[in-house]
């Protein structure tokens, strides 16, 4: 008797404890969201701890991760100026970590029984609470520097009286939807992405379960979708790390010279 079998895309994405009950009396519960953050912690701090071995003829870990940092220091330092190395640890910081998540998350370690990877940016928790660091670091460079005159960010120079009532109204609105966006942008690109791969990689199995001639085209096909969709996965991880870090510290640049 053969057995339904049903597509569950949104399965990936639960948080299951591995010790512990979740809404238990025990105040902790061990999950995989969190094993899969200490296997990234600790992947990032043995890539950062290779590359900052100060050889004379540089390994490829220290030309990777000098490359890195490199990379990041100029998008500050354009975006926001020289006090731009003032914010880079936490800009690298938000970088390295988005950036690792998204390409140890797209990893095929599903091969190995039990290893099924969690992609710690697939949940707006995460990639939300990094945004509101951002917005503090935001909120605190502008009234520490400017005061009360941080809200003159939200005024237009030069613009008539009768329109400034009605374009400051829209700079609050458009400044307080950044947090919101912000993180939500790498979030809702990880998220999409993995469901792709999820149900391309059902119809494989259907098909070639389904046998004969369309079965077996519709599982090639869909082989080529999974292919591709991973290849741009991949890609779209390092842009969203990218895109997160430049628009941090464009935000930053704001709120330090109020343009």
């Amino acid at each position: 008797m053969a057995v339904e079998s049903k597509i569950d895309p949104m399965h990936q994405f639960m948080i299951d404890p591995i010790y512990g009950q979740l809404g238990s009396n025990n105040p902790f519960a061990f999950t995989n969201s969190s094993l899969w953050m200490l296997v990234l912690l600790a992947v990032i701090t043995g890539f950062m701890l290779m590359g900052m071995r100060r050889e004379l003829v540089p390994n490829r870990w220290q030309v990777a991760a000098e490359g890195l940092v490199g990379f990041v220091n100029n998008m500050v330092t354009s975006s926001i100026g020289k006090e731009g190395r003032t914010y880079l640890p936490w800009v690298f910081t938000a970088f390295i970590f988005i950036l690792f998540a998204n390409l140890i998350g797209a990893m095929p370690f599903a091969v190995v029984p039990g290893a099924h990877p969690f992609t710690v940016t697939s949940q707006f928790t995460v990639t939300g609470v990094m945004s509101i660091i951002t917005f503090a670091i935001v909120l605190g460079v502008g009234f520490w520097k400017h005061g009360l005159h941080f809200f003159s960010l939200f005024v237009p120079q030069g613009t008539p009286f009768i329109l400034k009532l009605l374009i400051t109204p829209v700079e609050i609105i458009s400044f307080a939807v950044r947090p919101f966006s912000l993180g939500l942008r790498p979030f809702i690109a990880m998220f999409a992405g993995h469901i792709l791969l999820d149900v391309f990689g059902n119809f494989v199995v259907q098909g070639l379960n389904s046998g004969g001639a369309a079965g077996y085209g519709v599982s090639a096909l869909c082989f080529v979708f999974v292919i591709f969709v991973n290849a741009l996965e991949l890609l779209v991880g390092a842009i969203q790390a990218y895109v997160f870090a430049l628009l941090t510290s464009l935000y930053i640049n704001d709120a330090v010279h109020l343009h």
